[in-house]
């Protein structure tokens, strides 16, 4: 009967081993070998202690296989696919599920900025070390596999503070020909319909897909179109040695609902006040890739990868309590803001991995380096037209103008020592040299040009860090310190008014991440992993107030400076149990399992020093306060997920519980909402996700889901610009209903 794996958290592997027995016949003695059985391994999974060139040993790593998990997938939902790792914040803005923003140990989870992330190892964002945004992600039913490696993986993958996403794409590699369909329809006019092939004959192998997805949405004003299509090819010249390429192109077209006050949110969440504001990103990604194995002992790993992208939008984008409205005098709506950037981005990344032996034991060192270099014009503030559809035409051009140019070379190496076959001890070193250049016209003032004079910020970074591992039969002691970095970003160093000012001796931001963790199974039906995590940011970057000319009656400026340092330390755990493998009635009830992450965050400033201006000039006073031992913005104290899950033959079901704590959305820690909707507390929240499937006639499935079951009123954020000022409401209920095959 075949296993079908419904609720898991991480890598469960059973060994039986069959004592040798001895066998009398005929005056002869027969010796059987011992055999090891490893059954289906559950999701999510670990990763193993070398795989891809790249050392895992001692990290705190987690692999959900998306085929062994109940989830909607066509709208890529993140509280169900991510419930399975403890510590993750998400912010939905919408439910297209075109951008995931995903965030980890009270970091921002904005367009998961803090993570490396990546598609089959090599970049999707904008610009890794200028602008790290996320724009796009690819469609999850087209994704093998999430791979998330926390922040002790930064010297192999980079210095990012939470770490390296990567997603993995489906493969086929045991048929010449296979076809993949998958069609959905759902609430508010959803139809998705995604369609892959692929194979290998001989040596060659490919896969392509295309993903189209539209819908009304659940708000008002939040319709969507978006589609993904990707190409891989692949040539085996032997057993060692094979080439690839692959292709990725995304274009979608989405109405933003813009934000609400809380007074409107309470009133209608649904309802949305902007009906003319559009945003688009066309993304192309693509990547050559060589693999080859030298000798028994060294291995090689190279991509060529590039992106060509864009940033797309045009709205009215004042806050929610002032009406986007037909002015009488002109009898027509506000000129729209048009905002776009394009982005080009190449790299060159190597990773080697060396096995040798030092006495017995069998050793590892992973070394390489990378190249990068990236370039983003920036074009802003241009006056659109007064119309209502997605239309980027503008009226003499945008005035404010601006390139930013991004070099990258590092280094990087990891040797895994094994003092024992049990003990493991793994210290690593990457070199980060980083050169960031930007110039242009910052406006256009009377009508002369304000131009931004060009700023040029050059920095080399050696990061170390140090992995520990103890094996304890099928479970281990890890821990590992590893340091982290950030630099200055294009926004920083660009105010976002022609009075601001910024800090010429900006300075990156740096810290560290450091785990302590048990972790592994119990037998057949139990599965676990709880950890310790410490995490410094150092140098964030804000603004404070300062005196004009350092006069009091000349007003105000804002002053963008590193402010301070934020500690992020807390618990996070995960189990996973099998109760008809406990009890040994899976096979007459199938398999119940109960699974549970939790994470508790307590992230606060240690130093953040702001200033604040009272009364008016000439009697302006500034007073200068510490926000010492305030909790970070958008760092909710908990987030626990819970589930239970059960399948039998060829149907299964997941129910789970999100629980998201509190969050303070401004580092001032204000309570009251403004009445812009802007800052303010957010509630905690519960949301109830059901998703079942039923595979039928060996081809066929048939999905079904309700997503947040109790029409919960939520948010997870506040925005202050993009997608639109103000509180952004979660979706309320929604069902999917989905059919497909593969042959």
């Amino acid at each position: 009967m075949k296993y079908i794996v419904v609720l898991a958290f991480s890598s469960i592997m059973l060994s039986q081993s069959l004592n040798a027995q001895e066998i009398e016949s005929n005056d002869s003695i027969v010796e059987l070998n011992s055999v090891t059985i490893s059954p289906i391994q559950q999701s999510p999974e670990r990763m193993p202690e070398t795989k891809g060139n790249v050392i895992f040993s001692g990290k705190k790593n987690e692999v959900i296989k998306l085929n062994a998990i109940n989830a909607n997938l066509t709208t890529n939902n993140a509280r169900e696919v991510f419930s399975r790792i403890p510590g993750v914040t998400i912010w939905e803005n919408e439910g297209s599920g075109i951008q995931i923003n995903v965030g980890v140990r009270g970091l921002s989870p904005n367009r998961s900025w803090e993570l490396n992330t990546r598609q089959n190892g090599y970049d999707i964002s904008s610009d890794v070390f200028g602008y790290p945004e996320a724009y796009y992600n690819p469609p999850l039913e087209a994704v093998e596999s999430l791979e998330l490696i926390r922040g002790g993986a930064s010297l192999q993958f980079g210095p990012q503070f939470g770490g390296m996403l990567n997603y993995v794409l489906k493969r086929e590699t045991k048929k010449k020909f296979s076809f993949e369909t998958q069609n959905t329809t759902g609430s508010y006019n959803l139809m998705s319909s995604y369609n892959a092939i692929g194979g290998k004959i001989g040596k060659f192998s490919y896969y392509a897909y295309n993903h189209s997805r539209s819908a009304d949405g659940w708000r008002e004003n939040s319709e969507y179109k978006v589609r993904n299509s990707h190409v891989f090819l692949e040539y085996a010249f032997t057993e060692k040695t094979k080439i690839s390429a692959e292709y990725t192109n995304m274009d979608y077209q989405m109405q933003q609902a813009g934000g609400l006050t809380d007074e409107q949110f309470n009133n209608n969440p649904r309802q949305s006040l902007r009906n003319r504001n559009w945003f688009g990103t066309p993304w192309n990604v693509f990547s050559l890739n060589f693999d080859t194995k030298i000798n028994e002992n060294l291995s090689s790993n190279t991509k060529l990868f590039g992106l060509i992208g864009e940033r797309n939008s045009v709205g009215f984008t004042a806050t929610p309590n002032n009406v986007d409205a037909i002015n009488p005098l002109t009898n027509d709506y506000a000129n729209r803001r048009v905002d776009r950037d394009f982005y080009e981005n190449f790299g060159l990344e190597n990773r080697n991995l060396y096995k040798y032996k030092l006495g017995k034991i069998e050793n590892n060192l992973a070394f390489g380096f990378r190249l990068y270099k990236a370039n983003t014009i920036r074009q802003q503030d241009g006056r659109g037209t007064t119309g209502s559809d997605f239309d980027l035409t503008t009226e003499n051009g945008f005035p404010r103008d601006l390139n930013f140019y991004t070099e990258n070379v590092a280094l990087f190496a990891e040797n895994q020592f094994k003092l024992t076959e049990k003990f493991s001890v793994t210290p690593g070193l990457r070199y980060e040299y980083i050169n960031s250049i930007g110039n242009g016209r910052f406006g256009i003032s009377s009508g002369n040009d304000v131009p931004f004079e060009e700023k040029e910020i050059s920095r080399s970074k050696p990061l170390f860090g140090l992995g520990m591992e103890y094996k304890l039969g099928s479970t281990n002691i890890y821990a590992n310190i590893t340091q982290a970095y950030r630099p200055v970003l294009f926004s920083d160093i660009t105010p976002p008014a022609v009075t601001d000012q910024i800090d010429p001796n900006l300075k990156d931001a740096s810290g560290f991440n450091a785990d302590l963790g048990y972790r592994g199974t119990f037998k057949n039906y139990l599965n676990f992993d709880f950890s310790l995590f410490y995490l410094s940011y150092n140098n964030r970057i804000g603004g404070v107030r300062q005196f004009v000319n350092n006069d009091p009656t000349q007003g105000t400026f804002l002053y963008r400076t590193n402010l301070g340092e934020t500690i992020n330390k807390g618990i996070e755990g995960f189990v996973n149990l099998n109760v008809t493998k406990l009890l040994e009635v899976e096979n007459k009830f199938g398999n119940i399992d109960l699974f549970a992450t939790i994470s508790f965050i307590d992230s606060r400033y240690t130093d953040f020093k702001i200033y604040s201006a009272s009364g008016t000039a000439p009697n302006v006073v500034i007073t200068e306060s510490n926000l010492k031992g305030n909790r970070v913005e958008n760092a909710p104290r908990y987030i626990h997920n819970f589930g239970l899950g059960w399948n039998k033959n060829n149907f299964s079901s997941t129910l789970q519980y999100r629980m998201s704590g509190k969050i303070f959305t401004d580092a001032n820690n204000t309570v009251a909402p403004s009445a812009n909707g802007v800052t303010g507390l957010l509630d905690k929240y519960h949301v109830l996700d059901l998703s079942t499937e039923y595979k039928f006639l060996k081809n066929y499935n048939l999905r079904a889901g309700i997503n947040n079951l109790t029409d919960e009123m939520y948010a997870t954020r506040r925005a202050g610009g993009y997608p639109g000022p103000g509180i952004l409401p979660g979706e309320g209920r929604t069902f999917f209903l989905s059919i497909g095959a593969k042959f």
